[in-house]
């Protein structure tokens, strides 16, 4: 080997051994010392508040029996459509009679997720070496295991309704072979099992085993931000339950821990509501595409076992046209033509704004949802953006388009949603023109969703209102895919023209997404209201087959801002893209279906790639 090719390789070596695990720890030093893992040879402890809960040896193969040690998404998809479903063994366990099981631990299922990860998805991490570079470390007689396993928890066992949750932990792993998980939750010790599975890789040849190059390892983590989340749509293409349990997996994975489900619009109403039961039945695209109670339910609690919460959105009382399908009357300007004057994308209509049919629809809907989703999380989102004022010349109830007119009726509108809202324990969401738009009075605990760039963020924090930042500027993923919409050849001023961008042009490729920074002007108090974040992907160009691609790794570069805090464009660099290039790597191998990082030249040869 060449002077330059050793340099090369223990350069890429020392990367790797550095610096793999995404998102970023807090703290992180590891030394060269190779330990081995063979499941047989390690015991695998679990304790809480030093009481022991169970002891066993670790399992390369997992033959689940029970609701409370339920699989997590199949690790390999010769073909993705046609492979066994974690989605269905889930349902057959875990809702035979009907009911969700009870969420009282979810470190068992945990510990099962992280045995799959080591002995069936494990990377070989070929690409990030020099081209026939002798990386492997050899096996003798005389090398080094791992023995013990040990998660030790020392909080609370609450694992969901809670705004905020400790999801702090260390992870120490000492040169003799044991292994020191600690938390102060169940929710970090899922973080710190997730972190842990990405020390480990697998040799080329499956039968030499599982090794980890950093022994002696000390990781210390903690989130920067308590909300960290991924809004999607599901209503204006439809999504399935398991695409979206697919999903949940690769959130977890990256530490991401809230699903804001977008679960209406305007196009179709895809949520079963038993106290309304026409809304899906006539607002669905069609018959079946719509998600049952059990559906919700088995995603939440899905979402829970992972330490995310997943929650709703019904928007309001804008992006409404699909109620108008099963209940018209309550609708106004409903799919006027053009509809352009009165809605962001057809079909136009909203809630009449002073209907008592609409307040009692809304208190109907609400009573009916809330006490099924208000177990996994204490956040509900109301909507409240892109509110047309001109459909409310079209509205009986109101006959005006005047601001002065339309405000005090859609505080009433809110007040009463949010009302109901509260009655369960819940705390309200809502998008930015609720607050900024309208000026409406809200309770300083709402928090304000914002969307429309830096400016809001700053007059969101600058009301005192806690808030969520998402620019969609940097973090709309949907963005830059072209128009959706076609050009009338009967309108001389049709904007749709090439190149037939999107409002939002370009696309906000990972380096974009990794390099937003929304809090650096900000002092230690204002930052305190910053609850955390969402990127989002909104669903007119997105459907199941495209889905994984156009989030990951987009999604996971925002899920490291999220949690180990923004580093702006200074912090886009070579070992972001390798770090992020090895995630994605092992994202594939666990059936999700993620898009490119970078070249393999460029992996497999460092600073060949950096102008």
């Amino acid at each position: 080997m060449s002077i330059k090719n050793a340099f090369l390789l223990l350069t890429s070596f020392l990367s790797i051994s550095s610096a793999a695990v995404w998102p970023k720890p807090v703290t992180f030093t590891n030394g060269t010392q190779v330990l081995w893992l063979d499941p047989e040879d390690v015991q695998v402890s679990y304790q809480s508040s030093n009481t022991s809960l169970y002891s066993r040896s670790l399992r390369a193969q997992n033959s689940p029996s029970s609701a409370f040690e339920i699989p997590s998404s199949p690790i390999r998809y010769p073909k993705r459509l046609t492979s066994f479903s974690s989605h269905d063994l889930f349902r057959r366990q875990a809702y035979s009679n009907g009911s969700s099981p009870a969420i009282t631990d979810i470190i068992p299922q945990a510990i099962m997720r992280m045995e799959a990860a080591l002995f069936q998805s494990s990377l070989t991490p070929w690409k990030f070496y020099p081209k026939n570079a002798a990386f492997e470390p050899s096996r003798t007689s005389n090398s080094t295991t791992i023995s013990s396993i040990t998660i030790a928890l020392s909080g609370s066992l609450n694992t969901t309704n809670t705004t905020a949750p400790d999801e702090s932990y260390s992870i120490s792993i000492s040169t003799s072979g044991n292994v020191l998980i600690s938390a102060n939750s169940q929710v970090g010790g899922v973080r710190a099992l997730d972190t842990f599975t990405q020390l480990f890789y697998q040799t080329a040849d499956p039968t030499a085993g599982i090794y980890t190059p950093l022994a002696p390892v000390y990781i210390k983590d903690s989130p920067a931000f308590a909300h960290r989340g991924l809004n999607l749509d599901i209503s204006r293409n439809y999504m399935a339950p398991k695409d979206v349990i697919r999903t949940l997996d690769a959130m977890a994975f990256n530490k991401l821990n809230r699903l804001h489900l977008h679960a209406s619009d305007a196009q179709s109403w895809p949520l079963e509501i038993p106290a309304l039961p026409e809304l899906s039945q006539k607002g669905a695209y069609e018959s079946g595409l719509a998600w049952s109670v059990m559906d919700l339910q088995q995603v939440q609690t899905y979402g829970a076992y992972r330490g995310i919460q997943v929650y709703l959105e019904i928007d309001t009382p804008g992006h409404t046209a699909a109620i108008a399908l099963a209940y018209p009357d309550l609708i106004a300007a409903f799919n006027e033509q053009p509809w352009s004057p009165y809605s962001a994308e057809p079909p136009s209509g909203q809630l009449k704004l002073d209907s008592p049919d609409v307040t009692k629809f809304i208190t109907t809907l609400l009573t009916d949802l809330l006490p099924r989703v208000s177990p996994f999380s204490s956040l509900f989102h109301t909507g409240g953006d892109e509110i047309n004022a001109e459909v409310y010349t079209l509205d009986p109830t109101v006959g005006s388009n005047s601001t002065s007119v339309i405000q005090p009726l859609l505080q009433a509108f809110v007040n009463n949603a949010h009302g109901v809202v509260r009655s369960f324990d819940m705390t309200p969401v809502v998008w930015e023109e609720t607050l900024l738009t309208w000026n409406l009075t809200l309770p300083s605990d709402t928090i304000i969703q914002t969307w429309q760039g830096q400016t809001s963020l700053d007059a969101v924090i600058a009301k005192g209102h806690k808030a969520l930042f998402g620019s969609y500027d940097y973090w709309y993923l949907d963005c830059g895919y072209g128009q959706w919409l076609d050009p009338n050849k009967t309108n001389a001023q049709t904007p749709i023209a090439p190149p037939y961008t999107d409002y939002c042009s370009p696309m906000k490729n990972w380096r974009e997404v990794y390099s937003y920074d929304p809090t650096q002007n900000y002092t230690a108090t204002e930052k305190q209201l910053i609850v955390g974040g969402e990127v989002h992907m909104f669903g007119e160009l997105t459907d199941p087959v495209n889905l994984d691609g156009k989030l990951w790794p987009r999604a996971a570069a925002a899920a490291e801002v999220m949690w180990s805090g923004p580093v702006g464009p200074a912090g886009v660099e070579e070992s972001v893209t390798r770090r992020l290039a090895e995630m994605r790597e092992r994202l594939v191998l666990r059936g999700v279906q993620a898009n490119m990082v970078q070249m393999t030249w460029c992996l497999q040869n460092i600073g060949d790639c950096s102008l």
